[in-house]
């Protein structure tokens, strides 16, 4: 059931941001794309393995809609230079402490790389400080 809300959300919608496409590596695992567990599990740092996240798998279906409309009330979107000038695209849906990060390619392409909510207060300030030095402020 959790696949096919992924199939339909990000598969099937073909993903936009600010009308551009979205897209993710189709390599797969156990049958289904590597960024489909990576949506829905999290690290667990006493087995070494990726297990189910309830909370993380539960807000899969926010993905599409946020990146469709980044400009909705309560949202923060930007751009934000990394290291090796790679600029990272931002998408935080603030009162959530949910966050969708992608890479952005020159073309204005994304590739989606994760989206998790953000669970200690020195990630939502490293975030926070991400956003004041976001390009083009």
């Amino acid at each position: 059931m959790l696949y096919d809300v992924f199939q339909q959300e990000l598969v099937e919608k073909k993903l936009k941001y600010k009308g551009n496409s979205v897209w993710f590596f189709p390599e797969r695992d156990e049958g289904k794309e590597r960024i489909f567990w990576h949506l829905t599990h999290i690290d667990d740092e006493s087995s070494g393995q990726r297990i189910p996240d309830p909370d993380r798998a539960s807000k899969l279906a926010w993905i599409e809609p946020l990146l469709s409309d980044p400009y909705q009330e309560g949202v923060l979107a930007w751009d934000y230079e990394e290291a090796k000038n790679t600029i990272h695209t931002y998408v935080w849906l603030v009162d959530w402490d949910y966050l969708i990060i992608m890479k952005k390619y020159p073309d204005e392409t994304r590739r989606l790389i994760t989206a998790h909510c953000i669970l200690y207060p020195h990630k939502k300030r490293k975030l926070e400080k991400k956003y004041n030095n976001r390009i083009g402020k």
